[in-house]
């Protein structure tokens, strides 16, 4: 498996969740949750067979919801720094002072949190070169043009990979956590037939690159909705013409 280039080890997330939750509990929070996560990924778009965009991502939060009472208050930051933290749940604490009181606001019951969460299997990294990218993105966008001349244009195809992780905390002792990823191929075209053009998309997107759909094979089948698009819209053009035809004509005349 590839490594992960994540910002973050999960045990630094677990310390900055935990330390959100110690400081709602010293300002007076009667429960308190935090998720602190941390990810990265890259897409990159080819339109016609020119590189379009390429982008790479990495983010980071932590998000605190406190409740006093049964008044409930949310706040979030990107910085991970201690006075960060401390101020974002003094945020939460002030917004959860400031609402109405909600009878089912509240933490899940201790009992009903999973404290050995298995395994399953949702992390498969997958971190290709931006050339590799693109040309599995042009020969998604060229199967869909190479199959049918009918297709005119494109409005690209797209791969994007993402990997984050989070760990999950909150006044009960819960703490946990755990990676995850996220890959997809996407291809949407434009096909044109006697006058009319019709746009639609295909993607394939799943945990692990090996589970994705070859690009060729989303390219084929972006192009099939779009012709089944354009034939269901001749037909409904066709049928609304002749229902108004046959209004027009069967309407009883006005004449005695």
């Amino acid at each position: 498996m590839p490594q992960a280039r994540f910002s973050h080890d999960l045990a630094a997330l677990k310390t900055i969740a935990a330390d959100a939750l110690a400081h709602a509990a010293a300002k007076g929070a009667s429960a308190c949750e935090a998720e602190a996560s941390d990810g990265y990924g890259q897409t990159v778009t080819v339109r016609k067979g020119e590189v379009e965009t390429i982008e790479y991502n990495r983010d980071k939060s932590l998000g605190v919801t406190v409740y006093v009472g049964k008044r409930k208050g949310y706040a979030s930051t990107a910085d991970f720094a201690a006075r960060a933290i401390r101020e974002t749940v003094e945020a939460a604490l002030t917004i959860a002072r400031f609402t109405a009181e909600d009878d089912a606001a509240g933490l899940a019951d201790p009992e009903d949190l999973a404290r050995d969460p298995g395994d399953l299997d949702l992390f498969h990294p997958w971190d290709p070169p931006v050339e590799q990218a693109v040309e599995i993105a042009r020969s998604c966008e060229a199967a869909a043009f190479r199959l049918d001349k009918r297709i005119v244009n494109s409005e690209g195809a797209s791969i994007s990979t993402q990997q984050w992780q989070f760990a999950l905390g909150n006044s009960h002792g819960f703490m946990e956590g755990f990676p995850t990823s996220r890959h997809t191929i996407s291809c949407a075209v434009i096909a044109a037939e006697n006058g009319q053009m019709q746009r639609d998309d295909w993607y394939s997107s799943q945990r692990a690159q090996r589970d994705l759909a070859s690009p060729e094979a989303i390219g084929d089948y972006a192009r099939r909705p779009a012709f089944a698009a354009a034939r269901s819209e001749r037909c409904r053009r066709a049928c609304c013409s002749r229902h108004r035809w046959r209004t027009t004509w069967s309407r009883p005349s006005s004449r005695r």
